[in-house]
């Protein structure tokens, strides 16, 4: 893994957004020589719809907190954490080390039904 390093930083949901559209629009875009493939980016405790027939900027919408069902709002500030950033600033344990440490503590992990996210338009 090139980028392994965990971090954690602050983004406004309109950051949220951003991200979103643009590597949708990496994945989605209408001209075959703007695919870069690869996979949408997860956000834990996120849910959103993705409508993939829209161009870049409409594809991302409904962007809510899981636990609470409360709307992301574009001005509002997240704490978020994640790995595999290109930054270069970015210094953190391994992705691997902190998933081995919650396995090893947790000792049986359990995954429920995800509906998070709601795709239309393919």
């Amino acid at each position: 893994m090139t980028y392994p390093s965990c971090y954690r930083s602050t983004m406004t949901g309109k950051q949220f957004k951003d991200v979103l559209e643009d590597v949708a629009d990496n994945i989605f875009n209408p001209d075959p020589y703007f695919q870069g493939g690869g996979d949408m980016v997860r956000l834990g405790g996120v849910g959103y719809a993705i409508d993939v027939s829209q161009p870049i900027g409409k594809r991302i919408s409904n962007l809510t907190m899981l636990k609470s069902g409360a709307t992301i709002e574009a001005d509002k500030s997240y704490t978020v954490a994640g790995w595999a950033s290109v930054n270069q600033n970015v210094e953190g344990p391994p992705i691997w080390e902190l998933v081995e440490r919650y396995v090893a503590d947790q000792k049986t992990i359990r995954v429920e039904p995800n509906d998070a996210v709601k795709v239309t338009g393919a």
